[in-house]
């Protein structure tokens, strides 16, 4: 079982940054894709960023592309997200997680999640 501690978020104006970390338990970390999702207040959670095992291939939604990057260290054993150019619309708790497709849509590979981190971008 893969554990996930994420870190890195706080209080931001539109059209700052701040980066993001997820530290993960486990072996096999580094054979898994990984994620972003966030959760923001009243709306389910939804997927942000994915990075393949090997770090060769990203995907983002639209909605943050071009704007954040993800990226891993698999010597460390964690993946982060570079969020540039924040809007009061990411306001949301973001949380990381292995990720699979399901359906033509990434999703996260596990039904657990790590308690996540608040990321709050005042206008």
């Amino acid at each position: 079982q893969v554990q996930l501690v994420e870190s890195g978020g706080g209080v931001v104006q539109a059209g700052g940054s701040l980066r993001l970390s997820c530290a993960a338990s486990g072996r096999t970390f580094s054979s898994y894709s990984m994620g972003w999702f966030r959760q923001a207040p009243e709306k389910e959670r939804e997927f942000v960023a994915t990075i393949s095992w090997s770090g060769g291939s990203t995907d983002y939604a639209d909605s943050v592309k071009g704007r954040f990057t993800i990226s891993r260290d698999n010597t460390k054993n964690t993946v982060y997200l570079q969020m540039d150019s924040l809007k009061p619309e990411d306001t949301a708790v973001y949380y990381c997680n292995p990720t699979v497709i399901r359906g033509n849509r990434y999703s996260a590979k596990y039904d657990y999640w790590g308690q996540g981190t608040q990321v709050t971008v005042s206008s």
